[in-house]
């Protein structure tokens, strides 16, 4: 069994090319979208949404067929056509070039795998069952949406300000260390939620709790 090296890539401005257009292309050229990158699209037909996307300048698509020196500058391709011999001809071209290349729902011609993923902002939860069982990996996702909710966006933030602020700080590495870990922990998160709802709790619904405090 091969072992996957697990990773967080950056692809902002980065050339990806993406062959298919259609029900299955269209979501992973908005996956490739939310990150910055640098989008081309080739394919026969396009769903209206690529078309969308197109329209708008978001993506660059050329409604034909695929070419091997469409490879050319791209750093990473993903393949969505129903063609399973085009499929395999552009997975050994891309191999050859050295370019990383994902065919969708073809695991042995994938050089990486799309994730199941949990994004509370800043904070990204990956889960992959290398191609395994796609199925499994969104049953865990959706335990740990369950698990971290939507306040971890904002948690995390703050976290992130705080600890620049820690590091900049004159404290000894030793202390540095242990106010981090103690930042980051369960109690710590449930008190800034804590906080986070009393800010932004009305003052009429302020009152109100205030009242029921007296009453109590």
């Amino acid at each position: 069994m091969i072992s996957l090296f697990p990773m967080f890539l950056k692809l902002e401005g980065r050339r990806c090319l993406v062959v298919g257009a259609g029900r299955i292309g269209e979501p992973k050229i908005r996956s490739l979208l939310d990150c910055g990158a640098d989008i081309r699209v080739i394919a026969l037909e396009a769903s209206e949404g690529v078309h969308q996307l197109a329209r708008e300048r978001k993506i660059r698509l050329e409604l034909r067929g695929f070419a091997p020196d469409d490879l050319e500058g791209s750093f990473l391709v993903v393949v969505a056509t129903s063609s399973c011999s085009l499929n395999e001809s552009i997975y050994r071209e891309a191999h050859g070039r050295g370019i990383l290349c994902n065919v969708v729902d073809d695991p042995p011609r994938c050089d990486f795998f799309y994730p199941a993923i949990v994004r509370r902002g800043a904070l990204q939860i990956a889960v992959s069952t290398s191609g395994h069982s796609p199925s499994l990996a969104q049953k865990i996702r959706q335990q740990l949406e369950r698990q971290f909710g939507e306040g971890y966006a904002q948690w995390v933030e703050e976290l992130g300000e705080t600890r620049r602020q820690i590091l900049d700080s004159d404290l000894d590495p030793h202390q540095k260390k242990e106010l981090l870990s103690s930042f980051a922990s369960r109690n710590a998160f449930e008190t800034a939620l804590a906080q986070h709802r009393q800010d932004t709790t009305r003052p009429e619904q302020k009152e109100e709790q205030m009242e029921e405090e007296r009453i109590v």
